[in-house]
């Protein structure tokens, strides 16, 4: 694991804290990242989802 030492926003990290159930600053910072990962994962897996759903038969001759 790679450590990084930027400015964080003291009130922002806080409220993440209660959210996430957190009490570090490290915890908080890396269950945000996951579910922030997480999160983005699930939506290209629901719009993949949807294209597989698509009736595409009309196009059969479309690069002819």
């Amino acid at each position: 694991m790679a450590q990084h030492l930027i400015p964080v926003d003291e009130e922002a990290l806080d409220a993440a804290r209660d959210v996430l159930g957190t009490t570090t600053v490290t915890d908080t910072v890396n269950e945000a990242l996951r579910r922030t990962a997480a999160d983005r994962a699930g939506k290209v897996r629901d719009a993949l989802d949807e294209l597989a759903k698509l009736d595409l038969s009309d196009l059969d001759d479309a690069w002819r």
